[in-house]
């Protein structure tokens, strides 16, 4: 068994599918299903159900895909242990990111770790499941760092540093009801239809949190994945919603409404995986970050 069959082993699990994983390696297809053929064989099962519209893991799949990554991380960790002492890093550095979030200046980052490490590879990738499944990929080893909106404490098997954190405040079309009273209780909002972000995203999980802590339901009119166009939604009288100022671009048509009766703050941690040591191109990135952020030092 090569590293070659691991690498394309992975390729093919991460994006169920062998034209796409051919895609990302930069090979023929016909290759990709040659290697893994021949590592079916080797091991003397089958990883893979072939469907002619998506391919999954099998149980055996299952089984050796944590294994499989576990070795190509230690293969490439030797390489960087190597390349450090050579002063040059090589690598790739793969992150989740939240969609309309700019309190991190990831282009200005990126710019300089490329100066700086001009052999670095950054994959940014976004999730249509929120932080919750940026963490849930962080797990997986899908991602090796990630930026999350989830309230409270970060869990046990994460290391996070909080990069910001902002207050929610509602905001409704000028011409809402509630608009210029200043204030309201969060019964007095339940009364009216809301537009938020899809379960397991940050806002929709601390303000679901809210209502449910003074036991209110409230009603969902329109979901949406990214939260930097829901003041659009909000200014065309589709619900009320809560956001941070930070992303809103144009205060014409909007007005603010404080809760009188809840402090609700959004708040942006940068997290790893504490059983992962990171690989000297993920230090690199967290050092350029914490230079920006200072909060964040001591992560890797």
């Amino acid at each position: 068994m090569e590293l070659r069959h691991l690498e394309y082993f992975l390729a093919v699990a991460d994006t169920r599918s062998f034209t796409r994983a051919a895609q990302r390696l930069h090979v023929v297809q016909s290759g990709v299903s040659a290697t893994i053929k021949g590592l079916e064989r080797e091991l003397g099962s089958q990883l893979f159900d072939r469907a002619p519209q998506e391919v999954s893991l099998t149980p055996a799949g299952r089984a050796f895909l944590p294994r499989a990554r576990e070795t190509l991380e230690s293969a490439r960790a030797a390489k960087d242990a190597v390349q450090q002492i050579q002063q040059t890093l090589h690598g790739i550095v793969t992150i989740g990111t939240l969609t309309s979030i700019h309190l991190v200046d990831l282009p200005g980052l990126l710019t300089e770790l490329r100066t700086r490490q001009p052999g670095i590879t950054v994959r940014l990738r976004d999730s249509l499941a929120g932080s919750a499944g940026l963490a849930e990929e962080l797990r997986g080893g899908d991602l090796d760092i990630a930026f999350l909106s989830l309230p409270g404490p970060p869990p046990a098997d994460l290391c996070a540093r909080l990069v910001d954190a902002r207050p929610l405040a509602l905001y409704v079309p000028s011409e809402h009801p509630l608009a210029g009273q200043g204030t309201a209780t969060l019964a007095q909002l339940a009364q009216f239809p809301f537009i938020d972000s899809p379960p397991g995203f940050g806002n929709r999980v601390i303000t679901d949190a809210a209502f449910a802590a003074a036991g209110l339901e409230r009603e969902i009119r329109l979901e949406v994945a990214d939260i930097g166009t829901a003041e659009d939604y909000i200014r065309r009288g589709l619900g009320i919603g809560f956001l941070s100022d930070f992303l809103i671009t144009n205060h014409q048509g909007l007005d603010v409404v404080q809760v009188a009766d809840c402090d609700m703050q959004w708040q942006l941690r940068v997290a790893i995986l504490a059983a992962r040591r990171p690989s000297p191109a993920v230090q690199a990135f967290l050092a350029l970050l914490a230079e920006r952020h200072p909060a964040v030092a001591g992560l890797a």
